[in-house]
């Protein structure tokens, strides 16, 4: 009983604490407004990231594709010439 009077308690008196005065209101504003701020801009972020995968895995489906549809050779290759075709650091097709 006592313990659920104390948390009544607190709760209650929760709200008048957030009146203070002191102007730490306008401060607590604008630190959450530079969070949002800083948080849209990791989103901005995340998005160009998301379009430049999404550009990667189109490259790696047109070399894969253009692998395929020359008929390489691949075993006559080198595993340094095939490392470099995986590394996308050698054209895939000549």
């Amino acid at each position: 009983m006592r313990t659920s009077l104390i948390i009544l308690s607190a709760l209650l008196l929760a709200p008048l604490a957030a009146c203070g005065g002191n102007g730490d209101d306008k401060l607590a504003e604008r630190v959450e407004d530079a969070a949002d701020n800083r948080a849209d801009a990791l989103e901005s972020r995340a998005d160009a990231l998301e379009e430049r995968a999404d550009q990667v895995r189109a490259t790696g489906e047109s070399r894969s594709d253009a692998i395929d549809a020359a008929d390489l050779n691949a075993e006559a290759m080198t595993a340094e010439q095939k490392n470099a075709i995986v590394a996308n650091n050698a054209a895939a097709v000549r």
